[in-house]
């Protein structure tokens, strides 16, 4: 495996501290699979999160947005089981899920349906960050001077 090192550019650039230490974090090779998930562009700024957590009732899941950091935990609470358990193939571990979101990405709503839950995400974009068309003026034929003192 290859290990980038990201240290020249932290000497050489001003305000991309969050995007590097992405770029180092997602680098590593520690990443957990549990639980298998999809993210999926339903809009044009509009995206979703689908994790599967088969088991999992919407008390035993708890989602949290804060500082562009998306985290989802799942704890099941252990009932009594009612019989002997031959196999356990659906797991029922804990977990906790991070997604690094990028800026003006908020979550709009989550719903849990047929072992899945889906989060559903939206990039708002404020009006001073649009794109916005200039008008130009109609030069009347007079230049305006801008004030300037000789010494």
């Amino acid at each position: 495996m290859r290990h980038l090192d990201f240290s020249p550019l932290y000497r050489s650039t001003v305000g991309f501290d969050r995007l590097l230490s992405m770029l180092d974090t997602s680098s590593s090779q520690d990443t957990p699979s549990y639980p298998p998930y999809n993210i999926e562009r339903t809009g044009e700024n509009a995206y979703r999160i689908s994790m599967a957590v088969a088991g999992f009732g919407e008390s035993d899941l708890t989602i949290e947005a804060k500082e562009h950091v998306l985290t989802i935990k799942g704890e099941r609470n252990q009932e009594a089981e009612t019989g002997e358990v031959l196999y356990r193939g659906i797991a029922a571990r804990a977990f906790e899920r991070r997604f690094q979101l990028a800026d003006h990405v908020e979550v709009k709503g989550a719903s849990l349906r047929n072992g899945l839950l889906h989060i559903d995400l939206v990039r708002e974009i404020p009006e001073a960050m649009k794109p916005r068309k200039i008008e130009i003026g109609v030069s009347s034929g007079e230049s305006r001077q801008i004030e300037a003192t000789v010494n």
